[in-house]
This record gives structure tokens, C-alpha cells and sequence, in this order.
């Protein structure tokens, strides 16, 4: 029986079948060690969805007030015996980074005239007629821009890459969302794909045409099928296996 998917659960899957079986069918527990770059991200998010809920009520933060906010949570949450820090950094380094990051996107923002809808939005969607496959994920922002008459689906990355335009195009996980806002809103509705890469203050947008929005389903589902028939989960080796948490149960590595 297919059950819920998330775009994380395919990509699992897409990276390393074994991985997948070893996180989503055994359910092997794990003491994950979370990175500062991690927590740093995690902060930021945080940041950004208390200035928009502040927003979406009509107050607009000042600028000092989000840092002030920011900094209150990196205290209440940072501990640096649970955290992994790369030797050469410490911990101002990132705290820093994250003052930065959210003074670049402040400045170039305001005074936020898109018109919130929605922070931290859980989304299900539906990728067929029966409802059989669904997909499960949590959208950043979702915003109405009076201007273009477009919703948009917005995403954050802290991440210290920047993609190419082409694998923006072909990025499954906010076009999927796209998806639900169309049910959420009409087929007939013009969605604006928008990613924040914060680490370079960087803003890329996409879209997706119908036909495009129909493939993806077609597609989406038949990895689903894959995954559900599969009996036999192989390894994938690659440069990754050296982070992976399940790397002390893989055979590859025995």
C-alpha cells in the first residue's frame, strides 16, 4: 500500500536505495550529530517565520527587533556540546553570519509588500485523480503579490553552494508544492517559484507550465511505484557515504 511521501523520502531513495531501507523501513535509531551549519539554518528559518507572522498580523519589525529575536533563540537553543564544529570555527563565526544574513534579506525586502498567507505551511498533495499518491511537505512562505497576481512559493537556503539555473529548473520539491497551491487556490492560478539562497543574498525564481506540472506527477509516481516494488536495496556508492549516519551498518564499509 503506498503510503505518504515527502520530497526528502524520494530523494532518499534517489541518493542510496539502502539508505532509504535503512531509515524508512527498518527504522534503525540514530544519534545524529547535528552540524552549527545546521543550527544556524534552523535559527535563521526561525527568524524569518517570526518576521513574517509579525508581518501577516500588520506589524512590521524593525530590523533591530529580528536581530534582537535571532539572538534571544541562538541562546535559548545553541549548545556546544550537542553541536559538531569544524575545527578552525567557532562559534561567533556563525552567530555573525546569521546577523549578516538576516540584515542583507531585511534591506532588501523591505517594506514587504508581497501579502503573506501562510508561514510554515503544511501541504499534502495529491498527484492523482483516486488520491492515492500524496505527497507531504512544509512550505517557508507562501505569499500573494498584488502587483504580478502571482502566488508564490518561497524556500530558504543557508547552504554555502549556489545551483545552477538548470538544476533550478528541475527542482521536484517546490514545483510538487506548486502543485498544492494550485489546489489550495485553482488550476487556473500563475504560481512564482522563489528561492532565497541567504549566504549570497541571492533571490532566483522559476516557473512551471501545466504540461511541465503534469510530467512531474507522472514521473513522481512512478518512483513511488519503484520504491514500492523494490525487494532488493543497493548500495550507492559515492563521496557521501562518508557522512551518512547509517555508514557503521552498510556492508560497503566492512
Amino acid at each position: 500500500m503506498v503510503g505518504r511521501y515527502s520530497h526528502s523520502k524520494l530523494s532518499t531513495f534517489e541518493q542510496c536505495p539502502m539508505k532509504f531501507k535503512y531509515r524508512y523501513i527498518d527504522r534503525i535509531p540514530i544519534e545524529f550529530e547535528k552540524t552549527i551549519e545546521a543550527f544556524l539554518g534552523e535559527i535563521v528559518h526561525e527568524a524569518l517565520e517570526w518576521l513574517y507572522t509579525e508581518i501577516k498580523d500588520k506589524k512590521i519589525p524593525s530590523l533591530d527587533s529580528m536581530v534582537e529575536h535571532y539572538a534571544i533563540k541562538w541562546a535559548e537553543n545553541f549548545s556546544k556540546e550537542n553541536l559538531k564544529i569544524k575545527e578552525g570555527s567557532n562559534e561567533k563565526e556563525f552567530l555573525e553570519k546569521g546577523i549578516r544574513i538576516l540584515i542583507n534579506y531585511y534591506t532588501k525586502n523591505f517594506p514587504f509588500e508581497d501579502l503573506t498567507i501562510e508561514v510554515e505551511k503544511e501541504v499534502l498533495v495529491s498527484l492523482d485523480k483516486e488520491e492515492k499518491y500524496k505527497i507531504l511537505g512544509f512550505i517557508d512562505r507562501i505569499a500573494y503579490n498584488p502587483k504580478t497576481k502571482q502566488y508564490e512559493v518561497h524556500d530558504y537556503k543557508t547552504a554555502n553552494s549556489l545551483p545552477q539555473k538548470e538544476k533550478i529548473e528541475q527542482d521536484r520539491q517546490l514545483a510538487l508544492y506548486s502543485i498544492g497551491i494550485k489546489e489550495m487556490f485553482g488550476e487556473e492560478q500563475d504560481i512564482l517559484l522563489v528561492w532565497h539562497y541567504l549566504n549570497y543574498n541571492k533571490t532566483i525564481f522559476s516557473k512551471r507550465t501545466k504540461e511541465q506540472l503534469e510530467k512531474l506527477k507522472k514521473d513522481t509516481i512512478a518512483l513511488i511505484n519503484k520504491i514500492e516494488s523494490t525487494e532488493n536495496f543497493s548500495i550507492k556508492r559515492g563521496p557521501l557515504c562518508e557522512w551518512c549516519e547509517y555508514k557503521q551498518f552498510c556492508y560497503a564499509n566492512n
